[in-house]
Formats: structure tokens, C-alpha cells, sequence
């Protein structure tokens, strides 16, 4: 660094003065920012263009999708590529930075006055920090709007509907305490409820198995049903009650046209609620599974399970890839290839979600627990940071 450089004068009025920052932080971090950036912008276009653009120019040909929805749908589908492009820039940037940084020996400088290597990366790591904190906010306040924005912007276009919803085969079980022969209660299953079809606003083709009466089984038949908001209960039509004993014997047959019954509203929720863990939040995601329970699905909760864990453990890959970046950054004497170590930058970016992926495979096998699967590639990588700055410091 010149012994005559100012980033104070550089940086007239810098609000970071006020906050009492040491100066060489302020001029790490002033450096770091534009790169940063450059980076954000850059693999966030390249996502939309791979990820986005070429599927809506397919549809603008192929199915008639006026482009004016499709310009609304990629500018909709922007901030999800914006999240994945924050911790990708972190360590691009910050390994092109301090690689100029000790290319220009203005880092040599620092060490000779007796900074160490670990207090160099201090300002990347602060930065990293904050970009962690807005990478959790950015996913759960405006990615999952924007994605469930832009699915139901393209099925009103290409389909003539408002949103998504499942057409067929909806499932729920329901379960509670019951009592035994012997006086004692259990948690068991006490009701099953399944509709052939659903149009969005009534069920039809519906089946009830209803245990939880001791001693006597209920089946419910009918053709429709729909759920009657003020009241809080189902309207049946057109359907048939069996009343069936211990002994499997039909109790009682009760035919009707109309019959209201007790049941939860959670087999309407079920039906409506979008299961891309990208168009939900935690929120979303909690509420889906104490609606959705023990459900037959379970292949379903369990990824959104493993999902919840994601959405925590992933904006904490940014301070992991800026510690990265800034290690590989730091030219020690021995390695000096600069296409090297960009080489190796894209290579943990690759390896980071390849062993994502890997994880994910490994908790859906039973091998490992959601948090391990969640966050196992964070430590791995963290861990390889560490060991790179060990090296450079000796």
C-alpha cells in the first residue's frame, strides 16, 4: 500500500468513519464491494439466461405465451438467481481482490507491520456476514413470493387458471388417541379421508374411514363435498353412510342427500397448498407439516423437512465461501498461479452443490439425520478454508 494513499480521501464523507473502523478495513472492504457487485449481476444473468430464458422462449414459440408475461415471468424469476448469486460472488470477488491486494505486495506491507494473516480476512468476514444476513431475508421475504408470483402469472397464460392446486387423489389421515378394550388409550389412526378429484373448490368421489368411535367403524361415501367456512365443517352430497360393528357386520345404512360432518379442514389445505419448497418459506414449510402430519406422503415431509434445515444452513455458505475466497486469495510465495486458484475457486463452487446433492441422496436413504445433510457441506468446505489459511500463515 502507498505510504501517501488516503481511503479517507478517497472516500470523502465515508459513513464507515463514523463507526469507528479501523482504516484498513474500510479500504479491504471498499475494495471488496464493487467486484462484489460486478459478480452479483453477472451470475445472476447467466442463471436466468440458462435456468429461465431459454424454457420462456420455447413457450413463446411453441405455446403462444405473449412475451410481455414472459418479460414479467424472468423479471419474477430474478431474485431466486440473485440468492444463489450472493455466495458465488463472495468468492470469486474477494479471491480476485486479495489476489490483487498481495499482487500489488500491499499485503506484504500489512504482514511486515505485523498484521497477521487471520486479521486480513477480519473485513471479508464482516462483509460476509452481512451478506449472510441478507440472503436469509432475501429467501424467506421475497424469493418464495416471486417464485409462486411467477408459477401463477404462466398457468393463467398458458392455462386459463388462477393457480395450482391438485387435481386428483387427495389423501389425509388423521391421528389420535384411542381407547383399547382394556381401558387404556394409544395414539393410532382414526380417520382417513380421500377424494377422487378436486376442481378447486369442491371435492368429488370421496371416501371416509372414520376409527375413532370405540367398538364401531363409520364409512362415509359420497359424490361431493365442500367446506363450509362458517360453519367449520364439511357438506357431504349424494352419499351413503355405513355403520359397521366389531364383528365387521353392517350396523346401520343411512343414505343422504345432504349431511354435514366434524371434519378438519386440513384435507382443502392439503389440496391447495403448493409442496416446491422455492414457493415456500419456513413459514410455509412448518405450517404444510403440522397440517400435513403423518400423512401416506412421507417422501414428501421428509424433504421439506431436510428443506427447512437448508433454508438456514445456506446463506451461511457465504461467510464459508468468503473465508474461501479470501484464502485463495492470499499469495503465499510458493503459489503464484493466479488460473490456478480461479480454477480451484470454481471447483468448490461445483463441488459445494455436487456434495449438496450427494447429502440430500444420503438423508432421503436413511444415512443421514436432516442437520447433518443440511449443513455437512458447509463444514467440509469451512474446514478447507481453515486449513488454507493455516498454510499461508506459517
Amino acid at each position: 500500500m502507498s505510504s501517501t494513499y488516503s481511503p479517507l480521501r478517497k472516500f470523502p464523507g465515508n459513513p464507515l468513519g463514523w463507526l469507528g473502523i479501523p482504516i484498513m478495513d474500510r479500504y479491504i472492504v471498499s475494495e471488496l464491494l464493487a467486484p462484489f457487485l460486478f459478480c452479483v449481476g453477472a451470475f445472476s444473468s447467466i442463471g436466468v439466461a440458462i435456468g429461465v430464458l431459454f424454457d420462456l422462449s420455447r413457450k413463446i414459440a411453441d405455446a403462444g405465451l405473449p412475451p410481455t408475461i414472459a418479460l414479467q415471468v424472468l423479471l419474477l424469476k430474478l431474485p431466486y438467481f440473485i440468492s444463489f448469486s450472493f455466495p458465488i460472488s463472495l468468492l470469486i470477488a474477494f479471491l480476485f481482490v486479495y489476489d490483487q491486494l498481495s499482487g500489488n505486495s500491499e499485503l506484504i506491507a500489512l504482514r511486515s507491520c505485523g498484521v497477521s494473516i487471520w486479521r486480513l480476512v477480519v473485513p471479508a468476514l464482516a462483509l460476509s456476514l452481512l451478506i449472510t444476513g441478507i440472503t436469509f431475508v432475501f429467501n424467506e421475504a421475497v424469493v418464495p413470493a416471486a417464485n409462486r408470483q411467477a408459477t401463477q402469472t404462466l398457468d393463467r397464460a398458458l392455462k386459463g387458471r388462477e393457480a395450482r392446486f391438485r387435481e386428483r387423489n387427495i389423501i389425509y389421515q388423521e391421528f389420535g388417541r384411542q381407547q383399547l378394550p382394556s381401558g387404556e388409550t394409544e395414539r393410532g389412526l382414526s380417520r382417513i379421508f380421500y377424494a377422487r378429484e378436486f376442481d378447486g373448490r369442491q371435492m368429488k368421489g370421496l371416501t371416509i374411514l372414520d376409527f375413532s368411535q370405540v367398538g364401531l367403524n363409520q364409512i362415509v361415501m359420497a359424490e361431493t363435498a365442500v367446506w363450509n367456512a362458517d360453519q367449520k365443517t364439511w357438506d357431504f352430497f349424494n352419499g351413503t353412510i355405513y355403520v359397521v360393528d366389531q364383528s365387521g357386520s353392517y350396523r346401520n345404512i343411512l343414505k343422504f342427500d345432504q349431511q354435514q360432518l366434524q371434519l378438519p379442514r386440513a384435507p382443502l389445505d392439503i389440496a391447495r397448498a403448493t409442496t416446491d419448497p422455492i414457493e415456500m418459506n419456513m413459514a410455509d414449510i412448518r405450517k404444510y407439516l403440522d397440517t400435513v402430519g403423518e400423512t401416506s406422503n412421507q417422501r414428501e415431509v421428509t424433504r421439506l423437512r431436510l428443506r427447512l434445515h437448508q433454508k438456514v444452513s445456506f446463506p451461511f455458505i457465504c461467510p464459508v465461501f468468503g473465508l474461501v475466497g479470501a484464502a485463495l486469495g492470499i499469495r503465499s510465495q510458493r503459489t503464484s498461479r493466479r488460473a490456478i486458484r480461479f480454477l480451484i475457486g470454481l471447483l468448490i463452487i461445483l463441488f459445494y452443490f455436487l456434495f449438496t446433492q450427494i447429502c440430500d441422496t444420503l438423508y432421503l436413504l436413511e444415512i443421514l439425520s436432516a442437520p447433518v445433510a443440511a449443513w455437512l457441506p458447509n463444514i467440509t468446505i469451512l474446514a478447507a478454508g481453515i486449513a488454507l489459511l493455516i498454510r499461508h500463515s506459517r
